[in-house]
């Protein structure tokens, strides 16, 4: 479907401007005219083109969502200005807490799904910069006067259109990273005050959580290029035993070098066992939904036709990695390996060790 046409100093479809990742937060004096630091939103990247009446929501990789949130698109055309181009986050909270994994509820392609989900589970837009406004070319500017310029154009605007809180205080924002993961934030951006607005480029540093898990290693899947001759591994299926003793699927470690997979095969090669003999054998299982019981291979409309067959393995080693943070449970993201533990006991890694993050009111986030 092709976009609409839009009569805009900055029209669809523009790449957003990107952040590359740093262990800590940068003093505010460590760019030349220095930091300014926003919460980091855990949703889905969107640039917002608005012509009068004509909205269109662009994603990170310039595709538009502009179908899948129409109450996003209808609380633009009731909060943002006549014509602009806004670059924010569309998220979706439940209970005061971001959740990711309803805003993939809302790719579906039946209208009637999307649109049921709009009410149910209504998304919000957190605005974070300003691209365009009226006539005028912003992207040029430094961010110090698009995020006035941001401020002004949404004075006026309500719920579900927020204007995200910043900072110019390196201490705060260590406050923030501390505290605001409990309203299911994602970290802290730090962005240069004096920088224009640089498409596709990193030119902001975003400080996310990095804690260590020791988990059961369970199985593994065989890399794209693997071959009969010359098996490699992809990725490393990770487990941690809930408080029933039953081993849970929480996520993969995938990053290793072309020989590191190699290696990996054979070191595991011993562990292999029977299928049916694993305990979580393989795909989703009736009363699965039920029991909360979470194993891989299970299909969806996310991967169908996508082979989830794994390589099953004793659950005997235990491995440690690093992650960001917890998506219910499991984690948000694919971990990173950091060493073996063969001083482990895999029956000793559960939940229990993970970190319980402090509780934090979204609300109080998105009042600035």
């Amino acid at each position: 479907m092709a976009a609409p046409t839009m009569d805009l100093p900055v029209p669809p479809p523009v790449s957003p401007m990107l952040a590359r990742s740093v262990k800590t937060v940068p003093a505010a004096d460590a760019v030349e005219g220095g930091f300014a630091y926003e919460p980091k939103w855990d949703g889905f990247r969107c640039i917002v083109f608005r012509d009068g009446d004509t909205v269109e929501l662009g994603s990170r990789n310039e595709r538009p969502l502009t179908r899948y949130f129409p109450e996003v698109v209808e609380a633009v055309r009731a909060s943002l200005p006549q014509r602009c181009v806004v670059d924010g986050e569309i998220v979706v909270a439940v209970d005061d807490h971001l959740e990711f994994e309803r805003l993939l509820d809302r790719i579906h392609p039946a209208d009637s799904r999307v649109r049921m989900l709009a009410e149910q589970t209504p998304a919000s837009f957190v605005a974070f910069d300003l691209l365009a406004f009226d006539d005028h070319d912003l992207t040029g500017r430094p961010f110090a006067e698009r995020r006035q310029l941001l401020e002004e154009a949404l004075r006026g605007a309500t719920a579900p259109v927020y204007l995200t809180a910043l900072t110019r205080s390196d201490d705060t924002a260590n406050s923030w990273l501390a505290t605001f993961e409990g309203a299911g934030l994602d970290g802290v951006v730090a962005k240069p005050l004096a920088a224009p607005y640089s498409p596709g480029q990193r030119t902001m540093l975003k400080i996310k959580h990095e804690r260590t898990a020791d988990v059961v290693v369970a199985g593994y899947r065989l890399h794209k290029t693997s071959t009969p001759e010359k098996p490699l591994l992809g990725s490393m299926l990770l487990g941690l035993y809930d408080g029933d003793g039953t081993l849970q699927h929480v996520g993969v470690a995938a990053s290793f070098s072309m020989a590191r997979r190699a290696e990996l095969v054979d070191e595991l090669r011993p562990l292999e066992t029977d299928p049916a003999d694993h305990p979580w054998r393989w795909g989703a299982e009736e009363g699965d939904e039920e029991t909360g019981r979470r194993r891989p291979g299970g299909t969806s409309r996310w991967n169908a036709g996508k082979d989830l067959s794994f390589v099953a393995l004793r659950p005997e080693r235990v491995v440690e990695v690093a992650y960001d943070h917890m998506q219910g449970t499991r984690f948000r993201h694919t971990t990173q390996f950091r060493r073996w533990r063969p001083d482990r006991d895999p029956q000793s890694c559960t939940y229990s060790q993970l970190e319980q993050v402090v509780s934090y009111d979204l609300g109080q986030v998105l009042s600035g």
